[in-house]
């Protein structure tokens, strides 16, 4: 999927940036036949006048005389030998004199710049009226091959005909190079999405199947058994709220992706919320033989986040270390800032998480021990979650553990 993905860009791209190099280079060679062309105008231009120049009238006699005239006179030096033909009309447009080929015994021209294509090679020409005081005495018709000219495009097609096609080639093998890195990110958010709807999945099954057998076997125990009945029914309802806490999980990671919504967030104080935190948990910790420490600044320590959220992450964290600290043990809670940041710290000296584990513990449905976490009723989101909500307040979250010794967990936040 992704290679024709990637292949289909790389054809987009090669499409866009060939069709852009295409034009550029039928530009290219528009402008440069234009100034093919203007060039050798003026080269022919420049010579009919020089021819035109020499062409006497005789005002007495009425009578054109043409012998200083190049290529037509007699009294003239060798010219341009470039000129393929030149033509004397008179003031009547009858041909009257020529060099070359004759033409056409009357002028029909009435363009002064042309070109011939009925004979190879192609002829510019141009017909050039002389006038003695504002009046027409003739026409000078002159024509030079365009053998230089075809040449030079014939030249420039030839390098456009090798340039552009190996142009296309490097344009194609960028376009998958970049392609490739343009797709990396879509190649890891794909897998990240094939393996949460794998685990969700998964994770849905076995309590709709719990469910489903409770509810089987409650429908065929006899209804005189009521507590047999009760039994599935309770059964059903944990299961039920079970799924239900999975997929408000899942809801509160969809919900949080990225940053933010800066209308939830609200200035409170940090030190106030992770004392009254503190207070919560350690009537539980006391339950189960634990102490909790916790080590506060005497002043407040004011942040922008999203109160319910960053409770709810703080929570998780205890969660887990009175959950893995075995009762006698001991709970840290630490606050502190530095620089602009507030840095939070959770310890336990709890059963530790292996090192093999550490990477992937904020993983969305990662269990360190799945048998054990699967028991305890937990999906492996508690961590994802954390995560997710101190990112989505612009912060880090860290851990360093070590088996058997305790965990440590480290957020920090923008102050």
């Amino acid at each position: 999927m992704f290679n024709r993905s990637r292949s289909k860009l790389t054809r987009w791209f090669t499409f866009s940036m060939g069709g852009i190099l295409i034009i550029f280079a039928a530009i290219l060679y528009y402008v440069e036949t234009l100034e093919e062309v203007e060039k050798l105008d003026r080269l022919l231009y420049r010579k009919t006048r020089v021819m035109a120049t020499n062409v006497k009238y005789e005002l007495i006699t009425k009578t054109v005389n043409l012998e200083n005239v190049p290529l037509l006179g007699n009294n003239t030096r060798i010219f341009d030998t470039e000129i393929t033909y030149a033509r004397w009309y008179n003031s009547q447009k009858q041909l009257k004199q020529f060099f070359g080929s004759p033409g056409t015994e009357l002028l029909t021209v009435n363009h002064d710049l042309e070109t011939i294509k009925s004979s190879l090679p192609w002829i510019r020409q141009i017909t050039l009226p002389v006038y003695e005081k504002q009046v027409p005495i003739g026409y000078l018709q002159v024509g030079i091959p365009l053998t230089s000219t075809q040449q030079n495009l014939a030249e420039l097609r030839l390098v456009l005909a090798i340039t552009v096609p190996i142009s296309l080639g490097f344009i194609g093998y960028t376009g998958w190079i970049l392609a490739g890195i343009a797709m990396q990110p879509i190649h890891q958010a794909y897998n990240k999405l094939q393996r949460f709807t794998a685990d969700a999945s998964h994770e849905l099954r076995a309590p709709l199947a719990a469910i489903l057998t409770n509810a089987q076997v409650g429908l065929i125990t006899p209804v005189k058994d009521g507590s047999g009945q009760l039994l599935r029914l309770e059964k059903i309802t944990q299961l039920v709220e079970s799924i239900s806490i999975l997929v408000s999980n899942l809801l509160l990671l969809d919900r949080y992706e990225g940053k933010l919504n800066p209308q939830s967030l609200q200035k409170l104080d940090l030190t106030y919320l992770l004392q009254q935190i503190a207070d919560d948990y350690e009537f539980l910790a006391q339950e189960q033989g634990l102490e909790i420490i916790y080590d506060f600044p005497s002043q407040s320590l004011p942040i922008v986040a999203e109160p319910s959220l960053l409770t709810q992450a703080i929570t998780n964290l205890l969660n887990n270390a009175l959950k893995y600290t075995a009762t006698g043990g001991r709970i840290k809670l630490f606050l502190a800032r530095k620089s602009q940041q507030a840095i939070i710290k959770i310890a336990d000296n709890g059963i530790g998480i292996p090192d093999a584990d550490l990477p992937h513990i904020f993983e969305r449905f990662y269990r360190v021990n799945s048998d054990r976490s699967r028991d305890s009723g937990s999906f492996g989101l508690g961590l994802a979650i954390v995560q997710q909500i101190i990112e989505a307040h612009g912060g880090e979250i860290t851990v360093a553990s070590e088996l058997g010794v305790g965990t440590i967990f480290t957020i920090k936040l923008p102050v």
